[in-house]
């Protein structure tokens, strides 16, 4: 999707929300719901920033770029300040740790192709300089200016100050309902076993003797 034939992401202005200001999921959850009004999937240019004002540094806008995979076109702040840098143009995967991106994905081709709403709770472990984190991302199906259910809404909250960047996180819990009303998955992802460093003992010497 290029950008000359959809450019409404670019009017949005997600500037900073003070700090505990109505933060929470739910307000854009039922923000999106009511622009349903019939439909399955609003559409991306009937979003009003003013009306999810409290959550908008923590407010993302997606394209979806292939099966499985989107990048931000419009961020908060606030996920700047998680991944220490301005994270538009990068894959929303990578604020997963590797090792849980590929249930990810798979909830992020649903999400555009079914299609289906997707929530996340998340926890990313303590480490040096880096206090444990807990949050919740919810991604949220659009369809852009062509009519195409290529865009989505979403929002990342995480619970403290980030310390050290960049954080990324485990999904604990995800929870993927297709909008025509479909079964519910609610699952717990087994992520991929972290490689265990090999230990190495002293390297030997050994002794060679040729007559």
């Amino acid at each position: 999707m290029s950008d000359e034939t959809d450019t409404s992401d670019d009017v949005i202005e997600l500037s900073a929300s003070r700090p505990g200001d109505g933060r929470d999921t739910r307000k854009l959850l039922a923000y999106w719901s009511g622009l349903q009004d019939g439909r399955t999937v609003p559409k991306r240019a009937d979003i009003d920033p003013r009306r999810i004002e409290g959550l908008l540094s923590d407010t993302f806008i997606l394209e979806r770029i292939a099966p499985g995979l989107a990048r931000f076109r419009v961020a908060g702040a606030n996920l700047a300040e998680l991944m220490g840098m301005d994270v538009r143009g990068m894959p929303v995967s990578s604020f997963i740790n590797p090792e849980g991106r590929e249930a990810f994905a798979g909830a992020l081709a649903r999400l555009f192709e079914e299609p289906a709403t997707v929530q996340l709770d998340l926890v990313s472990a303590s480490g040096f300089g880096q206090p444990k984190l807990t949050g919740r991302m919810l991604l949220l199906p659009l369809r852009s200016d062509l009519g195409d259910v290529s865009r989505a809404i979403g929002c990342l909250v995480a619970d403290g100050r980030p310390g050290r960047v960049p954080r990324r996180f485990d999904v604990a819990r995800m929870r993927v309902a297709p909008v025509d009303g479909g079964p519910v998955e609610v699952r717990r992802p087994e992520p991929a076993p972290r490689p265990v460093p090999v230990k190495r003992g002293p390297p030997h010497l050994r002794l060679v003797t040729s007559n």
